[in-house]
């Protein structure tokens, strides 16, 4: 290894050596200095500046504020959109990032984006576009006083969004952005927006409201008992248990809030007074007091379809998209809660296999049709405008027998339901919206700027940006010339699931580079019958068309491959995606901004590993590596492609060989103590020694020899968080022991005695493992903002360590470290998956807060964990997982992430917003991109 003689004598790497000169996005940004919400009311919006497409700050008063704004926006011909986000719903983290995906994808020449954000309590702020890639709101929350904009009033923000910009993008979802909320308050000011009108978001919103409608309508509805208030209507609904046939004591119910949005408080319940007790828990925690029980429609299947609006001269002319089918999977391990499955918020937004999507979904082609007729008649009927996301049931024959016969929804194949509208469909890369989209011809980018300009066609004001786009669109088509380039994610640890979120943002963002041709390919999991030995080189990786990356989970991937390659299953797809885009055609033809469809149908293609590695070669491309843990951070992966002389991102075979084995790390740093970095001591066990050993035992040996009363239990190779927990006593160490026994591909919530979260664990489990002591720090909690209070940090100090992540980027030899960030367990002391990686989930503090940590002390940590980069040979880039002493800066080694997160929301992407100038994702990747194709040069 090489090293350092000293730390002042070490290299330092220029940032302009990592970064290309970076322009600007094409996106509008309130300028980052601070700026206060002033108490006078005097100024209702003060000091703005807005960073245009160049360097450029226009500072802005109150007179540009009140008029000049509108002369201006009259000779430019970029399109000025904001994007509004947050919100007061449980589901504002995933508003953050559906307006992060959207900004990712409409930014052009031709348009440009400012945004703003709305807190809990209705206040609304313009917020720089880097906020927006934050992992959760509450990330940013605690210091918005101190880093965005204020508005007095809503109504002030509005006058402000009527002056600077041409149309909103309202990205709310539930309260506030889905119930007429926003709208209304934008409709006041007479400021152009996306979507449905407040008076039609009202009605479609409430369930209950939404249901009374569609059975005015003519539809079949589900039976329904709604309660509201303090005083809850007993009688009244044992009355309708009765009515439905419903057992009072074990009838089997869903209960629900009427206006909380997607998903949010659904629960199912069985009888009477388990439903009152369900209610009265939805009331007492805030989600709504207005809830509704309906019937558990068993035997049926759910559905979601999407809705385009291609109408023009204010007539609606929707069109639905290829349904989806949501197939929930129950397991076979008599979980007594599988019996109670539902498309909840988890199953929603978090990857899992509990969910499974089929698109177009496997109903008979009458019920395909019903859906689509139906969701369009709906779409009419209550007004909508733009795009929404339609759900429903398609049930077996006889299911609903207590219909008329004339309602809508008759098949000879069974009933189809339509039960929740969404004003504002999720956003997120691989939402609905998107697989949709993609399996009739659109990009991200696409039916994004589609959206928009057919929004933008309704108001006459804005009929002058109703020209030919310049919209950035995906390459259809394969070019010669362009750079070749191969992502691959996926593999068969209990990390593939991120790495399949890694890939998938790499190979959006990588797509955005006029000069490359992206392939996305998945290494698909190995086989599970332990018995049987397969060479690695045998592995299947499939390179996929564009919609079959759009899924949730490495397995729904396979499934879609095998599923479009069925020749039954693909002609049906076919006729389907072309009498829709014949649909969309029609309706958008006669627009000059539509400039058609530019996804392909194509099929995906089976390789073996080696025959993949060897069409890298032919093609001259380079390999993006995002196969976390397993072959692709054990240097497998990387000694298979030096091999061949394939480029390839991130470390090479020996760094990455050393790094995943989390004892070979410290015995390679061990010696920088003097330095000021330290490493765990730690004690390694055999797997079979704990299953056949006594737990009592094993805990007396290990705190006896660590000398430590808690303990980390960790895998000795594999990636971050996965297996990591802390154990307390030797029941704890009993509860993980048999967990490894029995394969179990994790642990529930609060299994041990100290409360945690939900611990993924390696399967099939590791060979060795690694105890180490736990070492404690302070917790770290954001204060919430109340009337005299503004939002901030509680965080005692007295344990002078936290616990960090930092991204180190560059050359061998010459490795820079980006700005650290502090992590913020939320659900226990061991940082889980989800909020390592999962927007929505988790807290990382970019840079670390003064209050916590000094300057000097932050410099010094950089300066050892470059240190640490360099000895251990990185090159690309890492990620480095350790504790720092706030005082002195002292570093004490966790692990080393040879192929760290790269999700929409990773603590990688924050650390290069925080590089002067910001560092965006489409740049941060071209520029790993850049460091692996250069590696054989």
């Amino acid at each position: 290894m090489r090293t350092s003689s000293t730390l002042s004598s070490k290299p330092r790497f220029d940032s302009s050596s990592i970064f290309p000169r970076i322009q600007s996005p094409d996106i509008i940004l309130p300028a980052s200095v601070a700026v206060n919400r002033m108490n006078s009311g005097q100024n209702r919006f003060r000091g703005v500046g807005v960073v245009h497409s160049s360097s450029e700050v226009v500072a802005i008063d109150d007179r540009e504020v009140e008029g000049v704004g509108e002369k201006k926006r009259e000779k430019s011909r970029v399109l000025k959109v904001g994007l509004i986000c947050g919100g007061p719903s449980a589901e504002r983290g995933i508003s953050l990032n559906s307006a992060r995906s959207v900004l990712d994808h409409i930014q052009g020449d031709d348009l440009h984006v400012s945004c703003y954000y709305i807190d809990p309590n209705l206040n609304a702020y313009a917020i720089s576009s880097a906020q927006v890639y934050s992992n959760t709101p509450a990330d940013f929350d605690f210091k918005l006083e101190s880093l965005a904009q204020g508005f007095e009033t809503l109504t002030d923000f509005a006058e402000h969004l009527a002056a600077y910009v041409d149309i909103v993008f309202p990205v709310i979802h539930g309260r506030f952005g889905e119930d007429g909320g926003i709208q209304e308050l934008l409709e006041k000011s007479n400021v152009p927006f996306i979507g449905t009108r407040s008076k039609e978001c009202r009605t479609a919103f409430d369930k209950y409201d939404a249901s009374l409608e569609l059975k005015r309508q003519g539809f079949i509805t589900v039976p329904n008992f709604v309660l509201q208030g303090n005083e809850l209507d007993e009688s009244g609904l044992s009355r309708w248990f009765s009515n439905n046939q419903l057992d009072a004591n074990s009838g089997k119910v869903v209960v629900k809030p009427t206006r909380a949005g997607s998903s949010i408080g659904v629960t199912v319940a069985y009888g009477v007074n388990d439903s009152l007790t369900k209610v009265k828990e939805i009331m007492s925690e805030g989600i709504d007091d207005k809830v509704i029980v309906e019937i558990f429609l068993g035997g049926g299947k759910e559905f979601t379809a999407i809705v385009l609006d291609v109408g023009s001269d204010s007539i609606q002319q929707p069109v639905v998209f290829l349904p989806t089918e949501v197939e929930l999977q129950t397991s076979n391990n008599g979980d007594i809660s599988e019996k109670d499955a539902i498309f909840n918020y988890r199953r929603k937004y978090l990857p899992t296999q509990q969910v499974v999507y089929h698109t177009p979904p496997r109903f008979p082609l009458d019920v395909i049709n019903k859906i689509r007729e139906g969701a369009s008649i709906l779409f009419k009927k209550l007004g909508l405008r733009d795009f929404a996301r339609i759900d429903g049931w398609f049930l077996p024959p006889s299911a609903m027998s207590a219909s008329e016969a004339n309602d809508f929804g008759k098949t000879e194949s069974g009933t189809v339901i339509f039960t929740d509208i969404n004003l504002i469909s999720g956003m997120e890369q691989t939402s609905f919206l998107f697989q949709q989209a993609s399996k009739v011809g659109f990009s991200h980018s696409n039916i994004l700027r589609t959206i928009i300009h057919h929004a933008c066609i309704q108001f006459p004001n804005l009929a002058s940006f109703c020209n030919k786009s310049s919209s950035r669109t995906s390459k259809s088509s394969k070019h010669e010339g362009l750079q070749k380039v191969f992502v691959i994610f996926g593999g068969d640890t209990s990390e593939r699931q991120v790495s399949l979120m890694s890939g998938t943002n790499v190979w959006l963002n990588l797509q955005v580079s006029g000069d490359l041709e992206v392939t996305p390919c998945l290494l698909a999991p190995g086989n599970d019958d332990s018995s049987e030995v397969i060479d690695v080189g045998s592995r299947a990786v499939w390179s996929l068309p564009y919609s079959l990356v759009l899924r949730h989970t490495t397995e729904e991937v396979v499934d879609a491959c095998t599923e479009a390659l069925d020749p039954t299953r693909a002609e049906l797809t076919s006729k389907l995606r072309k009498k829709v885009m014949d649909e969309i055609e029609n309706g958008l033809k006669k627009h000059n901004w539509f400039t058609g469809f530019d996804i392909s149908d194509q099929q995906p293609i089976k390789f073996t590993l080696n025959k993949w590695i060897k069409l890298a070669k032919q093609v001259q491309a380079t390999v993006f590596i995002a196969v976390h843990g397993g072959i692709g951070e054990d240097g497998t992966l990387q000694s298979l492609l030096e091999a061949e002389k394939v480029p390839y991102t991130g470390p090479g075979f020996s760094a990455s060989k050393i790094c995943m084995d989390k004892v070979a790390t410290s015995l390679s740093v061990n010696h920088l103590t003097s330095f000021g970095v330290l490493t765990i001591n730690k004690d390694v066990r055999r797997k079979e020694d704990l299953l056949n050993s006594c737990c009592c035992d094993v805990w007396g040996e290990v705190t006896s020899k660590l000398k430590c009363e808690t303990l980390c239990i960790k895998p000795a190779r594999d990636g971050c968080s996965t297996g990591v927990a802390r154990i307390c006593c030797a029941s704890d160490l009993g509860v993980y022991v048999k967990a490894l026994e029995d394969c179990l591909p994790r642990i529930p919530p609060n299994s041990l005695n100290k409360a945690h979260g939900v611990i993924e664990m390696p399967v099939p489990p590791p060979e060795f493992l690694i105890f180490e002591p736990f070492i404690e720090t302070d917790e770290i909690t954001i204060i919430p903002k109340s009337k005299n209070k503004n939002e901030g940090l509680l965080w005692k100090g007295k344990s002078r360590w936290v616990e960090i992540t930092v991204g180190v980027i560059g050359k061998r030899g010459s490795m820079r470290s980006l700005m650290p960030s502090v992590t913020v367990k939320e659900s226990g002391d061991i940082l889980s998956l989800e909020e390592k990686f999962q927007g929505g989930t988790g807290i990382n503090l970019t840079p670390p807060p003064l209050s916590i940590m000094s300057t000097e002390a932050l410099m010094k940590c950089k300066e050892r964990i470059e240190l640490i980069a360099n000895t251990l040979e990185l090159e690309g880039f890492s990620r480095i997982d350790a504790f720092v002493n706030v005082d002195n800066g002292e570093v004490l080694v966790i692990e080393v992430n040879t192929v760290p997160g790269m999700t929409p929301s990773t603590v990688l992407i924050h650390q290069a917003l925080a590089e002067e100038p910001p560092v965006y994702p489409h740049v941060f990747f071209r520029t790993l991109l850049d460091l692996g194709s250069e590696r054989f040069m």
